[in-house]
């Protein structure tokens, strides 16, 4: 069987993000079958994609639908009409059975099989699509799998992925391949060191896409890919995770084994500002770690307490400081006006950022997205604010009565204006065409302590 794996994400604010997944979907797949991927910013010209499937003709499409929309309160943009369009354009040349798969496709399931005409999609981790194809083979519904749901329903939520997580790393250094597209545009790559995430943050749907069980990779295999990626041309790599410091023994493990590997490329990852031994990220920085990013979300400790976060203020403040000693570049991500927040704890954050020294960048979000399956969902329909039947693909913000989010929108981009560290969401296009400039100039990684001029960090 032709197997052809298309990434369907075009959203690139502030910057492209590699498709992980789809190299573990194709892992998944027998050796017996051809696996090809393909991605839709490499294929965005003309008629490539017509022309790809008519070459390739596949006998089955999987497809990673990896956002819903930007989750911006300000400007929300979904990507339904985007994905049902390339929906179309793939019905127009084959009727080879597409199967759905990705983030965003295991929140709406059949929002997103509907609109693209989908014959099956795989909820939660994709490696699911090993059993699709032997069910295919066999004459089986595969929509009878647990994971797998069909046009007419039979929805069975799964467990877990249980079974092995292999990564197929193609040639990275090949200039027609989709990973080039991405080592011109900062030399990023991803990487993933464990799966699940046993936090409980109210807003968070990680938890119901892989799990609350943390399910480890061997540090030395972490390693290996790391190394494999160095030497296929990758110049920076991204930690995955939901959360990489979730297990501190094994995030120290990981990073001792890249060293001993010979990984030499810098490295970021998305950390909790949580308690960490006194020297952890002086052996992280170490270890090659460079840009470390905090999901701090807020500063009062009735919010943090509100939105389920594993620490308080003091512990974030000496994660900070931690960090910043450790030489690391330093971001803090708020999230404001959520369950809890008041006039008074915006003011209590806001103060508390003023004293994050030495921080490259401070990224504002003002409104928390509602998803489905989450706390803040079962919270929201409890309060009346949504329905048990509520549509939330269409982007919902949590009402909170008692901060008026414009206001602190406006209020904080004119903050920015004499904090150039304070950025209000991504950054917008502004910040993305400064990216661009300095991706042209050879410069590589997520690049937001370039945003900044070095006097405004304080």
């Amino acid at each position: 069987m032709k197997v052809l794996l298309i990434s369907a994400n075009t959203y690139n604010r502030p910057y492209p993000v590699y498709p992980l997944g789809l190299d573990y979907v194709a892992g998944a797949v027998d050796g017996r079958h051809t696996v090809e991927i393909s991605d839709i910013n490499t294929l965005a010209e003309g008629r490539m994609l017509e022309s790809k499937l008519a070459d390739f003709r596949p006998d089955l499409i999987g497809i990673s639908l990896r956002n819903v929309d930007t989750s911006d309160s300000t400007d929300p943009q979904g990507f339904l009409d985007v994905y049902k369009a390339l929906g179309a354009r793939i019905r127009a040349v084959t009727r080879a059975p597409v199967v759905l798969g990705g983030s965003a496709f295991t929140l709406f399931p059949e929002v997103f099989l509907e609109a693209m005409g989908a014959e099956y999609g795989i909820l939660g981790e994709g490696e699911r699509i090993a059993l699709l194809i032997e069910a295919l083979e066999r004459g089986d519904d595969p929509a009878a799998l647990a994971g797998v749901i069909g046009p007419a329903g039979n929805r069975k939520t799964p467990a877990p992925w249980s079974g092995p997580c292999r990564r197929r790393i193609g040639r990275v250094d090949d200039p027609d391949a989709h990973a080039a597209y991405y080592l011109r545009q900062g030399g990023m790559l991803n990487i993933q060191s464990k799966r699940g995430c046993r936090f409980r943050c109210i807003y968070c749907t990680y938890p119901y896409i892989e799990g609350r069980r943390i399910r480890l990779f061997p540090p030395a295999q972490v390693a290996e890919t790391a190394r494999c990626l160095q030497e296929a041309g990758a110049r920076y790599l991204f930690m995955a995770d939901a959360t990489f410091n979730t297990d501190i023994d094994h995030s120290l493990a990981v990073a001792r084994a890249m060293t001993a590997a010979g990984v030499s490329i810098p490295w970021g990852a998305f950390f909790a500002p949580m308690r960490h031994p006194p020297d952890y990220f002086r052996q992280m920085a170490a270890a090659g770690l460079t840009h470390v990013e905090f999901g701090t979300e807020s500063l009062s400790a009735p919010v943090l307490s509100a939105y389920g976060k594993p620490f308080s203020p003091s512990e974030a403040f000496a994660a900070h400081r931690s960090a910043v000693d450790a030489g690391l570049h330093t971001a803090h991500y708020f999230l404001l006006g959520g369950p809890g927040e008041t006039p008074d704890t915006v003011e209590e954050t806001l103060a508390g950022a003023e004293k994050l020294a030495n921080t490259a960048a401070l990224f504002f979000f003002c409104g928390m997205r509602i998803y489905p399956h989450t706390p803040l969902a079962a919270l929201a329909q409890k309060e009346g604010v949504i329905s048990a039947e509520a549509d939330l693909l269409t982007p919902v913000f949590y009402p909170n009565h008692r901060v008026d989010l414009n206001k602190l929108a406006l209020r904080l981009k004119e903050a920015g204006r004499r904090r150039p560290n304070w950025i209000v969401g991504a950054g917008g296009e502004q910040t993305a065409a400064v990216l661009q400039r300095l991706y042209r100039r050879g410069r590589i990684g997520p690049l937001w302590e370039k945003l900044i001029p070095p006097s405004a960090k304080g």
